[in-house]
């Protein structure tokens, strides 16, 4: 069992179990907080400060999302990683993004090839540092300024909601520095043919992209077997 030191105070007037809920939601996804890891309702609400009322709200919508694992009478457990689940947000990710990028060839303005270009600086420095979580970052606005350039920034509130379970397997796939390059090599693939203005083959080089991410599934999984259900058979 582990103490969540909680990474933002409470404060007064705020709405309390939605920054529980946020602060515990992104510890799972960064898999901070591991799969099969006990939770305490009491050292929680410790650690924030607060009642117990609100630690069980933001327990509550981790369930109902699948991020958190209800015993009766045993504990609440950090779910394990579902490989189902996973692949079906990819299904969303490539059915959404490939048209998102198209979009966005179509509309994007000087200023805006300057934003994805300065994202993928950021990205390039990341993986310069080998630091995982400020690549993942920068790879989740980079995606983002693609659905607002395309003109439809609430398709990507759609795609983040869907992938909780596929960015937890993708934290765990960039602490791999070599895997970080690629994904980034990747990025300047779709952004190069987005600021051209070629839409087909932006379209062609996100599904290349979020291709590899699904061909790297088994591995990060095989790696890691004890955070995951639904790990198919080696063939």
């Amino acid at each position: 069992m582990i103490s969540v030191a909680r990474r933002n105070p409470i404060r007064r007037g705020r709405l309390v179990a939605p920054q529980i809920y946020f602060d515990l939601r992104e510890r799972i996804v960064s898999v901070a907080l591991v799969p099969g890891e006990l939770l305490s309702e009491v050292r929680i609400a410790q650690d924030y400060g607060v009642s117990r009322t609100p630690v069980r709200e933001a327990f509550k919508r981790l369930e109902e999302e699948r991020l958190l694992d209800v015993v009766p009478k045993v504990g609440s457990f950090v779910a394990r990683i579902d490989l189902d689940a996973v692949r079906d947000s990819q299904f969303i990710r490539e059915t959404l993004e490939c048209r998102i990028v198209e979009l966005a060839a179509a509309r994007i303005r000087p200023a805006q090839r300057a934003q994805l270009v300065a994202v993928l600086a950021r990205q390039n420095g990341a993986v310069e540092d080998n630091d995982s979580a400020a690549f993942f970052r920068a790879d989740e606005n980079m995606h983002e300024l693609l659905a607002k350039i395309a003109g439809h920034a609430r398709i990507w509130d759609v795609i983040h909601e869907a992938k909780a379970q596929l960015d937890r397997l993708r934290r765990l796939a960039l602490i791999d520095p070599e895997r970080q390059r690629k994904r980034f090599l990747e990025h300047r693939a779709i952004v190069e043919r987005v600021c051209a203005g070629d839409g087909s083959g932006a379209a062609e080089a996100m599904r290349e992209h979020l291709g590899a991410i699904l061909r790297a599934i088994d591995g990060v999984a095989r790696n890691n077997e004890h955070f995951f259900d639904g790990l198919r058979p080696a063939k």
